[in-house]
């Protein structure tokens, strides 16, 4: 079963309020979901954004695929930091020194053709 976090619309008509849900990738948009995430409020100025870090990290830990505007909306709170974070271990990302750029020279063999024989 491939689980993503997407988006679920609520609200009246011309009127959208979203649900961040954890679902399963084949179920409709507004339909069935395992879990909710948090919640996204487009019409408030400026745009109200709530998520539940923790069952948000939960679900991106055990391979929950996010759709490009949730990744957009987790990276704004910072969720995607910390995950990545988490994965690659902390200590990984600060002990990788930064590579120096090498050039390389390549010899090439000059071939020769008719018209120069």
């Amino acid at each position: 079963m491939a689980v993503k976090l997407r988006l679920k619309r609520m609200g009246a008509k011309k009127r959208p309020f979203y649900r961040i849900v954890a679902a399963d990738s084949r179920s409709p948009r507004d339909g069935r979901f395992i879990e909710t995430v948090g919640t996204y409020n487009p019409i408030m100025q400026p745009a109200e954004l709530t998520i539940n870090e923790e069952v948000a990290l939960k679900w991106l830990s055990v391979g929950a695929i996010p759709t490009d505007t949730v990744r957009a909306l987790l990276s704004s709170k910072g969720i995607m930091k910390k995950f990545h974070e988490s994965k690659m271990g902390k200590s990984e990302v600060e002990a990788k020194p930064a590579k120096k750029a090498t050039t390389t020279k390549k010899t090439t063999a000059k071939k020769t053709t008719k018209e120069e024989k």
